[in-house]
């Protein structure tokens, strides 16, 4: 089976399509169960920022660089952050929200917020994507719990009454059972609250998550919907009147100041 493919044309047919057909029996709300991720180029596959370390055609080349990497975010960035974190968790999602390769991967909760980051201006001109992940059928096959996992989850699911850290996942080659789960990040500052963003962290680190899932027989769990490069400027203009621009998504001088120069260019 293929991921299911859908082209879109404007922001209303996406919240149509992401927005149940019935309420949910126990909230009596429409709400959906997925979170989703913008990407530039429809084509590419969903390659973590590790993944892409060393170029993304030939992905994986630089993966045993991992531990490297966060052992010295955590030596460099003590001056920087207000104190120490809670735990080496803590490290690897600030490493990876402040543009460091890591394994994870950037979703949201809000379709809208992944739309954003979709249609932002690029210098190569291509069709668009909005991927949608069923984390709670990721949870289901993997045997975690239909919750997202805060850090300290990860503890008790993944390290066997035992500590578990980062370094072990890095160690482990891959080796053990593989799993793919949904990672809530703590509220380190704005810009993780207005974009009401998680992680997806797997243990594999040899294949895209997209290609993990298939491997999976979890193609399922993904949807794609494709935006045709021609209709990128309209649903960015669309995404403008509903309040979802830099301004909101980045709370701070720098989003300020990229909302107007994106506005007035």
């Amino acid at each position: 089976m293929a991921i299911n493919e859908i082209t879109i044309g404007t922001l209303g047919e996406l919240i149509d399509l992401v927005t149940p057909d019935v309420p949910d029996p126990k909230s009596g709300r429409r709400r959906d169960s997925g979170v989703y991720r913008g990407a530039f180029d429809a084509s590419s596959p969903l390659l973590t920022s590790l993944d892409k370390l060393g170029g993304a055609t030939t992905p994986h080349a630089k993966r045993d660089l991992e531990e490297h990497i966060l052992r010295n975010f955590i030596r460099y960035s003590r001056p920087y952050v207000g104190g120490e974190s809670a735990n080496e968790w803590e490290y690897l999602i600030s490493a990876q929200h402040h543009g460091v390769p890591t394994r994870l991967l950037d979703w949201s909760y809000s379709p809208l917020v992944a739309t954003f980051f979709a249609t932002r201006p690029h210098a190569v001109e291509t069709d668009r994507a909005i991927w949608r992940l069923d984390w709670q059928l990721l949870h289901e096959t993997f045997g975690f719990p239909r919750l997202s996992l805060l850090t300290t989850d990860l503890d008790r699911l993944l390290g066997d009454d035992k500590h578990f850290t980062p370094w072990q996942l890095f160690q482990s080659r891959d080796g053990g059972r593989p799993f793919a789960c949904l990672l809530e990040p703590p509220s380190l500052d704005n810009r993780i609250v207005a974009q009401a963003a998680c992680f997806t962290l797997s243990n594999d680190t040899t294949r895209s998550l997209d290609r993990f899932l298939m491997d999976h027989g979890l193609e399922g769990a993904l949807t794609k919907y494709v935006i045709p490069q021609r209709e990128v400027p309209h649903i960015r203009d669309q995404l403008d009147l509903v309040g979802l621009d830099e301004r909101r998504l980045f709370p701070d001088l720098d989003g300020v100041a990229a909302s107007l120069l994106r506005y007035y260019a």
